[in-house]
């Protein structure tokens, strides 16, 4: 264990919550007894990145900010949104995510992954906001985000929220939680040296436990260096509600990820939630025909899958890939899963080329 996450302990015991708050850090057993909810519960607002850039995407830049402002626009039909974007692409950014239902407030910023570089929010139960910040480093320092790694304390004081800093390492995409006490994460995107050196996998789910209010993380395997995110638990399994999982099922045998979701299902299906409730977990296949397009032409980072969708007041955002069979089983499936929400399917694959999709590109603050 680090000497300064034993430094940062001793200094919450000794001197309390004041002490370890002007350091920039609070411990979790100080502080009240936060939890994240689940993500269908309702929303204040969603936040949007409007971050691409040439640097980064190259020749698809105009169609990454197309098709992020594609979903700014769709989720204000339901919810506010606020959009992160650079001052001297404000009007770039308006004419593309809108102004109907939209703040903006502009920022640096790296890319556009909202997910990962903002706030994780967590509530008490008494009105209490706060704003977990796991010290984005660009998924182990793969990519610039000297910028993106600010963006968590600028969410947090946006919402007046309570500013939360972990000694973790890690993305919003890498946390999936019931709401109730159980969380589903990758070990190789939490227990890994490029985020967590001289951790054990003990210290983070200690750690991950108390910041975000869990009593059972369910590990999956993952598998490293694969994607940019050392496969994040977004791509992979999603909390329906307590006690129900979809759960991503690669069809391709060609594809590295066959092995590992069937071994991601053979977990799921045996393991109980913190409630003692066996899972019942449904499976999604990503598309065996995709459209062709210049986003996926020997593009290994095109990610294709269905299950990266985003839960908000009264809809779920999801893909679409241009695959017509494939397409309509994903769209039922969810129609059946969210039956008091409206299924919209999105052609987001500008963004899908970089290796993510709509819930890595979004956020939200829970109503409280």
């Amino acid at each position: 264990m680090s000497t300064r996450r034993e430094f940062i302990k001793q200094v919450s015991v000794i001197a309390g919550l004041g002490a370890a708050a002007s350091m920039g850090w609070v411990h979790a057993a100080t502080r009240r007894p936060w939890f994240m909810p689940d993500e269908g519960d309702k929303h204040q607002r969603a936040f949007i990145a409007f971050g691409a850039q040439d640097a980064i995407w190259e020749d698809f830049t105009a169609d990454v900010q197309e098709a992020v402002g594609l979903i700014a626009r769709t989720i204000a039909h339901y919810e506010p949104v606020t959009v992160f974007c650079r001052s001297n692409e404000r009007s770039l950014a308006e004419e593309l995510c809108g102004t109907a239902n939209i703040t903006y407030v502009t920022t640096q910023l790296d890319d556009i992954w909202m997910r990962d570089i903002g706030a994780n929010f967590v509530i008490d139960g008494d009105g209490g906001l706060g704003a977990v910040d796991f010290n984005f480093n660009g998924w182990g320092n793969k990519q610039q985000h000297a910028k993106d790694a600010k963006l968590a304390a600028l969410v947090a004081e946006n919402a007046g929220a309570s500013y939360l800093r972990s000694e973790l390492v890690g993305e919003g995409g890498g946390i999936e939680v019931d709401g109730h006490g159980t969380g589903i994460m990758t070990e190789s995107s939490w227990i890994n040296s490029n985020r967590n050196p001289d951790w054990s996998k003990a210290d983070v789910e200690q750690e991950l436990k108390e910041r975000l209010g869990l009593r059972k993380i369910i590990w999956l395997p993952g598998i490293k260096g694969k994607d940019i995110t050392d496969a994040h638990v977004d791509f992979y399994a999603r909390f329906v509600k307590p006690g129900v999982v979809i759960a991503n099922l690669d069809n391709d045998p060609e594809s590295y990820d066959r092995k590992v979701t069937l071994a991601h299902l053979e977990i799921l299906k045996n393991a109980m939630d913190a409630d003692g409730r066996k899972l019942r977990v449904h499976t999604v296949s990503p598309p065996l025909n995709p459209r062709k397009s210049k986003f996926n032409q020997n593009n290994p980072d095109f990610a294709a899958g269905y299950i990266n969708y985003f839960v908000i007041n009264g809809a779920v955002i999801a893909p679409q890939f241009g695959d017509k069979a494939a397409d309509s089983k994903a769209f039922d499936l969810l129609s059946a899963l969210y039956p008091d929400r409206e299924v919209v399917q999105l052609n987001i694959d500008a963004i899908s080329a970089g290796g993510g999709g709509i819930h890595c590109v979004t956020s939200h603050q829970p109503r409280v």
